[in-house]
């Protein structure tokens, strides 16, 4: 490890004169929590005259009433199955393969249910390439049981029956049959959807299908069509490549689509000497230049000259700094040979097509097969939202998008509102549902019929559930009927399956229960809607760019995305991986910049971030009080902000968060020149990054790939030393133990392994964790309160390198953060360009547990198996355990979060509660509670194996996390299993304990992080 290193998680703790920071070094806790915060108001507890003996017999009786109800048994009426469908069985979950394809995310998934209710999404790895089961995949089931959903059709503001719906629509389509009308739609990568559309418009030929990606990879789709004649992306398999170049595509985020975080980690693990090494250059700082080896923060309009620099010889002027970094790229590139990749995120046709030329022998880019996901045109799209406003087209049918949120020009939505004829099938009473005469209902993607083509020679099924929970139907039932083309969707689906993709190998049901299908049929999709090259020569670059101070680039989170899910608070809960920040979208800043403009971010007394305001301007477009937050390695000169927020119709109220970033996506450029002017005001984030510091402890190991090669592993990776009888002895020997061990030998023991290489911070299985075990969402200002109610966190560390000028002692004096942070004035810039470490922490399920020996109830105790066990009806909250515990793990509830009004998040209605796992109870108000290592899923698994008479095979026990994370840093299993992958983990040479030196003893192992950063 660097000896130089230092870590820290907030640009506030590099402030040698912060006092929160001075707090967070002397206080365990932010802050003691104020007794009126949950009693009650403070004055009318002062002003009680209640006595003493008052007060002891109300609470005798109060007691004794307790006592008494507890005896009865709760008058709740249930009604069971009159006839149970045979596959369900009460207790036991059932899993369907689907797929979902809402225009922004496409996946291959597999869905728990239980007692016929969808309760969990998980990958379907029958599906080799099973698309982006990213955070809101897995968060997609919530949406599902969301009370702001549409129940029914409606025209003209009323409720109406799907007969009326029809008889309106077809007399207004016979009314405008001389004029133009636009079916505008999501990318639905459906052969049967394509088909059906066809046969619409040969049925109504003035009716033109134009596809809507809002946030819009049209420029990499033309260079492929032009290259390669088909309108697709190309694949990438970042596990064969040496050295990776990005040029401002995140692509561990939502770059393309995604997905790409699963090959990429397979390249980041040090094997047999080698690994792969990644350059960024960027401006955001993104997950993709979190991951990299070498980040380079630059300007937005360097990016372009950066890409011709490395894909050619000709001289590019660049500042000296950047193009020292390039050329060491390009001779990497060069040196790794048809192992080496560019990849560029830059929205320009010439950009794109450098890239395709470069790469196209390379074996990382997989032209053969590739994505047929998007498949938006925003010229085509830009026409249409002109005719809208000219008048020139006279209806528009929106399906799956919602323009007038994602293209918010006040005289498309002006116009739109006077449109002779507007129906829009969706969801819920969206932004442009609420404007639209005609409103067709929709379902979620687990109550539908479907089929995709994600890539080519992949085709995918999509089934339903559950029975649809509304009144609604789907877009393409509605086709089925106006083109006359069979009785219901599902039989039309069916059919042309069977004659165009099935064959004797692949039968209807084979395909139904793998959801994945492998074949050479030609059928058509959206990737076959081409118009051809004449469209793509209109608009091959986008340089147009109103006056300004900074460069802005707009992005998308790994929570919200494109803001289709905006109503659903495990998302809008979940933090940024970067930022630690919840509930918001803002600005991001440079240090240098932010000084310049007056800009302050501070930490009020309980650790809570606030931030100044700003009025952002480009052109004659304005978006007043935008919050600023100022982030470490955000190229100078330029500001980032999310897309995706700003949502109100039929958000509710607590989740309609942030600005609508879309008014400054014009013509489809994320990159724009903008203007901001600071304001008055302090706004009030809900951000995690503080409210736990390192205090100078070992916690993140790291170590270059050359050290790792040629050092012992005691120079990187040493055992830490406690003293005994005056003499230094290894934590791990048993001389150092203070407690007798447990016997192990017995059944299953346990061990979670987590890789901090394969980490990319990306958040999956915080939101897989949340839906197995019904972790309550609380909500802004009790996050800002500390106490966000997550059972697995992702601490995210900064680190940067120190300059001591050839002074050795000072260096050797420093400890870490927290102990000598005035030290931090003799860095160099440390928050221009970081490097960044992310760490999955979770209750480390101590042999040795602090926690145990503490609760004075025993409702902490130790299981056999090496769990850290939670008895929730014997604890009494006295928040012990919490206080005891080195790794800050444990989650009190303050309230009942289940049945308190004020924390209705989906899953305190009736609707959102079907959500919830029954195999994991719900907490209630005073208790603590943290991960279990899902005892509920390994418990299963050991009585499934002794029903059926057999071994438990390696890979078998899974917990949430370890099956939703695509990159493998999440291991688990049994390590008395011999020769399992678990382990092998545990014994590997970079495997270490957190916080070993307290001689906790835990069953979580992490692996040292393995940068390669040094040129070979």
């Amino acid at each position: 490890m660097s000896s130089n290193k230092k870590y820290w998680k907030s640009i506030e703790e590099l402030n040698e004169n912060s006092s929160i920071v001075e707090l967070l070094k002397q206080n365990e806790f932010i802050t003691p929590i104020p007794t009126d915060e949950f009693l009650g108001d403070k004055k009318t507890l002062e002003s009680s005259s209640t006595s003493r003996r008052d007060f002891l017999k109300y609470v005798g009786f109060t007691t004794a009433a307790a006592s008494l109800a507890a005896c009865e048994g709760p008058v709740i009426k249930s009604i069971p199955y009159v006839v149970a469908p045979d596959e369900i069985v009460p207790g036991v979950p059932n899993f369907y393969a689907t797929s979902i394809a809402d225009g922004f995310d496409f996946a291959n998934v597999l869905i728990k249910t239980r007692e016929g209710r969808p309760i969990l999404v998980e990958r379907n790895h029958l599906a080799k390439h099973s698309g982006a089961v990213n955070a809101r995949v897995h968060a997609s089931v919530l949406s599902m049981y969301d009370k702001n959903r549409l129940e029914g059709p409606k025209v003209m503001g009323e409720d109406a029956s799907w007969i009326d719906f029809d008889k309106k629509v077809s007399s207004r389509i016979e009314e405008l049959k001389d004029e133009k009308i636009i079916l505008l739609t999501q990318s639905f990568a459906s052969p049967t959807t394509s088909e059906l559309i066809t046969k619409f418009q040969k049925k109504h030929p003035n009716i033109k299908h134009v596809i809507y990606d809002s946030v819009s990879s049209s420029e990499a789709l033309d260079a492929f069509e032009d290259k390669y004649g088909i309108r697709a992306l190309p694949d990438y398999d970042f596990s064969n490549a040496e050295v990776i170049v990005s040029v401002g595509a995140d692509f561990i985020g939502d770059w393309q689509g995604g997905g790409f975080e699963g090959s990429y980690a397979k390249s980041r693990i040090p094997k047999k000497g080698k690994m792969s090494r990644h350059y960024q250059f960027e401006s955001n700082m993104s997950l993709s230049g979190a991951n990299a080896d070498v980040r380079v923060p630059i300007l937005p309009s360097l990016q372009i000259e950066v890409l011709k620099a490395l894909v050619s010889d000709s001289y590019v002027k660049l500042p000296k700094h950047i193009s020292v970094l390039v050329e060491k790229a390009k001779k990497q590139l060069k040196k790794a040979g048809k192992k080496g990749v560019i990849i560029t995120g830059i929205a320009d046709f010439d950009a794109q097509k450098m890239v395709l030329n470069y790469n196209q022998d390379s074996v990382v880019m997989d032209v053969k097969y590739p994505r047929t996901t998007f498949m938006g045109r925003s010229s085509e799209v830009e026409k249409v939202m002109n005719g809208v406003i000219s008048g020139d087209i006279k209806g528009l049918i929106s399906v799956g998008v919602n323009p007038v949120y994602s293209f918010p020009d006040a005289r498309f939505i002006d116009a739109y509102k006077k449109l002779p004829f507007s129906l829009a099938f969706s969801m819920k009473e969206d932004e442009t549902a609420v404007l639209a005469q005609i409103i067709g209902a929709t379902p979620h993607y687990l109550e539908s019929w479907g089929d995709c083509q994600f890539k080519k020679g992949t085709f995918s099924l999509m089934q339903p559930t559950i029975r649809p929970l509304f009144n609604t139907q789907q877009f393409q039932e509605c086709l089925v009927r106006w083109t006359q083309s069979g009785s219901s969707y599902y039989d039309f689906l069916k059919d042309f399956w069977s004659d165009n993709i099935l064959n004797s190998e692949n039968t209807w049901n084979k395909a139904l229960h793998d959801g994945v299908v492998k074949s050479k049929a030609k059928v058509k999709t959206d990737a076959d809607t081409s118009i051809g090259n004449v469209l793509i020569s209109e608009k091959r670059t986008n340089t147009k760019k109103p006056s300004g101070d900074l460069e802005l680039t707009l992005y998308t989170k790994t929570g919200l995305g494109d803001g289709q899910h905006a109503n659903n608070p495990w998302l809008q809960e979940l933090p940024d991986p970067i930022t630690r920040a919840s509930w918001d979208n803002y600005i991001t800043i440079s240090a240098t910049d932010a000084a310049r403009l007056g800009l302050e971010n501070n930490n009020v007394a309980n650790g809570a971030l606030n931030g100044s305001y700003v009025n952002l301007s480009m052109g004659e477009t304005v978006i007043n009080k935008v919050p600023v937050l100022i982030q470490p390695g955000q190229a100078n000169g330029s500001i980032g902000l999310a897309l995706g927020y700003g949502r109100t119709s039929s958000i509710q109220k607590e989740m309609q968060t942030g600005v609508n970033a879309f008014r400054l996506y014009k013509e489809f450029s994320p990159i724009q020149t903008v203007t901001i002017d600071k304001i008055q005001g302090e706004h009030e984030f809900a951000c995690v990054q503080l409210h736990n510091t390192m205090m100078g402890r070992d916690i993140i190991r790291e170590t270059t790939l050359e050290i790792f090669n040629t050092k012992n592993k005691h120079n990187w990776n040493p055992v830490p030393e406690v003293s005994k009888d005056h003499k230094e002895i290894a934590v791990t020997s048993k001389d150092a133990d203070l407690w007798t061990s447990f016997d192990r030998s017995i059944g299953p023991h346990f061990n979670l392994s987590i890789d901090l290489n394969s980490c990319t911070g990306c958040g999956v299985c915080v939101i897989a964790c949340h839906a197995e075990n019904n972790v309550p969402v609380v909500g802004k200002e009790e996050v800002r309160k500390s106490r966000d109610m997550h059972w697995l966190r992702i601490d995210r560390y900064y680190s940067s390198e120190e300059s001591f000028k050839g002074d050795l002692d000072k260096k050797e004096n420093i400890s870490g953060l927290g102990s000598s942070l005035s030290e931090f004035g003799d860095m160099e810039n440390p928050s221009e360009n970081p490097q960044v470490a992310f760490m999955p922490v979770m209750c480390q399920h101590c042999n040795h547990a602090p926690c145990e020996t503490v609760c004075p109830v025993a409702a902490t105790s130790h299981g056999r198996q090496g769990q850290n066990q939670m008895a929730y009806n014997r604890c009494v909250g006295t928040r012990y355990c919490a206080n005891n515990c080195p790794y800050k793990v444990r989650r009190f509830n303050w309230f009942l979060y289940a049945r308190n009004d004020e924390f209705d998040f989906n899953m305190n209605n009736d609707l959102g509660r079907m959500v919830l796992n029954p195999d994991v109870v719900v907490r209630s108000r005073g208790v603590m509670e943290k991960c279990s290592m899902c005892i509920q899923m390994t418990q299963k698994t050991i009585l499934d194996a002794k029903r059926e008479g057999r071994a438990i095979k390696d890979g078998e026990f899974k917990t949430a996390c370890s099956a939703a994370c695509d990159t493998g840093a999440i291991s688990f299993g049994d390590i008395n299993l011999e020769d399992s992958i678990i382990s092998e983990l545990v014994k590997d040479d970079r495997a270490y304990h957190l916080l070993a030196e307290v001689g906790t003893k835990p069953n979580v192992v992490y692996q040292v992080q393995v940068r390669n950063t040094n040129e070979a």
